[in-house]
């Protein structure tokens, strides 16, 4: 299989199963949760307590990159045990218990410890959770499956800053009451995944023997390794949405209306994902692909160069179209092309490999803002997706020609 290929097709389309709806809820419940603290959490790092933006580029890099680290090892354990409920579970109730952690913190460093340790129940959770929705799915609606799934997750993530929004206006720009009141959807996430999903049985002869062996690794096909590859890459291109909070603090924007930025960023997302997703299962996704890292450059571009509050509604307008023509179609691929015994230890190379490409893509940009103002981070994010673009277009064409596969995009 390659990205030009479209997956099999049952003639009739059955539902989603009930587990992938209550593993979208559980998504959607803890965005809600972690964006109403994401939504402030630059300001207050940078307003409140004096750090840096390098220093806020570091830390967000530093948290996604321990998820995507702890996602390796918690994908080929799912594999291992069968029990990918156990772990997505374990991930859900650390993140949960870890929300109060942040309303308390007075200094940098337990911000940093509390986003450590949250990001870490992310990276618990995430792959073991990808991949039971990959054993759900019926067969040939992947990409419905992870666009309903990434399209929950994402209204999650633009109701919490709408609820941080209401009850910044009404405590007077009170952010730790905000951050108590995150407590609570992140408690729902955890129980409803404990009540509401089952894992898929599988034969323990599927089961791999030595997790994240070389063996194992081995059996993952080349087709894989592409879209890994084609991700990372991708993503040296994305840096933080940290960022654009930060461009509308420097734009001025009122402190309380500053979780907008994020609302507006999510609801393109989420409203994308979905129909993207079903679409992914009907359409050649090389070209899905292309038109998603197209949209990062004019993002990044109009981030940069068209001036005022209409420059950045049209920017991070784009880069939530960006993201919903991209994420869920990423994670289709990944399940398309693992076997379903690896399916765990594929999401969590997979994160992995992504994760250390946002560490960097991250620590750039701060140092950019830094150094040069936050026009040169935007001009640079919008070089490396050209970049990413042209080289896709070249290695995309050579792997056609090897395989035989006529154009489509």
């Amino acid at each position: 299989m390659s990205l030009y290929d479209q997956p099999d097709r049952p003639a009739a389309r059955p539902p989603l199963p009930p587990g992938i709806w209550a593993l979208g809820f559980v998504s959607m419940l803890m965005d809600i949760s972690s964006e109403m603290i994401h939504a402030l959490l630059p300001v207050y790092l940078v307003g409140a307590l004096g750090a840096s933006t390098l220093a806020v580029g570091f830390i967000e890099g530093i948290a996604e990159a321990t998820a995507s680290i702890t996602k390796v090892f918690s994908g080929a354990l799912s594999d291992w045990l069968g029990r990918r409920k156990l772990l997505a579970a374990i991930g859900y109730g650390l993140a949960a218990f870890t929300k109060p952690v942040f309303p308390l913190a007075g200094t940098v460093g337990w911000v940093v410890a509390a986003r450590f340790v949250d990001r870490i129940g992310k990276g618990i959770r995430g792959a073991p959770r990808d991949a039971l929705i990959a054993d759900l799915a019926p067969p040939g609606q992947r990409g419905a499956a992870f666009g309903l799934r990434q399209s929950l997750d994402t209204a999650g993530a633009f109701i919490g800053p709408l609820i941080a929004i209401g009850l910044m206006a009404a405590s007077g720009g009170d952010i730790r009451m905000v951050f108590w009141w995150a407590v609570l959807p992140a408690f729902g996430a955890f129980a409803l995944i404990v009540l509401a999903v089952h894992d898929v049985p599988h034969a323990a002869a599927d089961k791999p023997r030595a997790p994240l062996s070389r063996a194992e690794l081995a059996r993952l096909p080349a087709a894989y390794w592409w879209v890994v590859g084609v991700s990372a890459v991708f993503t040296v291109a994305r840096f933080s949405e940290a960022f654009l909070v930060l461009r509308a603090q420097e734009l001025g924007v009122a402190l309380s209306l500053i979780p907008a930025v994020l609302v507006l960023m999510n609801t393109v997302y989420s409203l994308a994902s979905y129909p993207v997703g079903l679409l992914a299962d009907r359409v050649h996704r090389g070209t899905l692909l292309v038109l998603g890292v197209t949209l990062l450059v004019a993002a990044d571009l109009a981030l940069a160069l068209v001036g005022g509050l209409a420059g950045l509604a049209l920017g991070v307008a784009l880069w939530g179209l960006h993201m919903g023509m991209t994420q869920g179609l990423l994670a289709a691929l990944v399940a398309d092309a693992a076997p379903p015994s690896l399916r765990g230890t594929a999401f969590g190379v997979f994160n992995l490999a992504g994760g250390v490409a946002l560490l960097l893509a991250s620590a750039l940009a701060g140092g950019l803002w830094d150094a040069f103002g936050s026009r040169a981070t935007f001009v640079c994010g919008a070089a490396f997706a050209a970049l990413s673009l042209a080289g896709f277009g070249l290695l995309g064409l050579r792997g056609m020609l090897q395989q035989n596969i006529s154009p489509k995009l």
